[in-house]
């Protein structure tokens, strides 16, 4: 698992509308926060944003998959892969990042 510079400087300046988003390296990937909440990953150049059952259904939609750190195993995270037609569009990035966000929130708030 990897991620290259180009990848998240373009990642992070397409959410510059959503706020102060700051990346931390981890595990050969990063993490993606925003006021201090953990909502996104980027794994092997790809972008994945943290679900649960009220934004899942987005992303099983159009055919997204889970993140697996480990493809030989079966465990997932809840994070699925953004769509690149949504990463191309600021706007509709913006929306599907605060979704996540929210997400977010409300897993710090238990």
């Amino acid at each position: 698992m990897s991620v290259s510079d180009e990848y998240l400087t373009y990642v992070v300046e397409q959410l510059e509308g959503l706020g102060p988003v700051q990346s931390r390296r981890m595990f050969g990937g990063a993490g993606l926060y925003c006021d201090g909440l953990f909502f996104a990953l980027v794994a092997d150049d790809v972008l994945y944003f943290k679900v649960d059952d009220s934004n899942r259904p987005d992303y099983e939609a159009a055919g997204m998959e889970p993140f697996q750190p480990f493809p030989d195993k079966k465990s997932v995270m809840q994070y699925y892969e953004v769509p690149i037609d949504v990463l191309e569009n600021r706007q509709t990035l913006h929306d599907w990042a605060q979704k996540a966000l929210d997400v977010a929130e409300r897993k710090a708030d238990r």
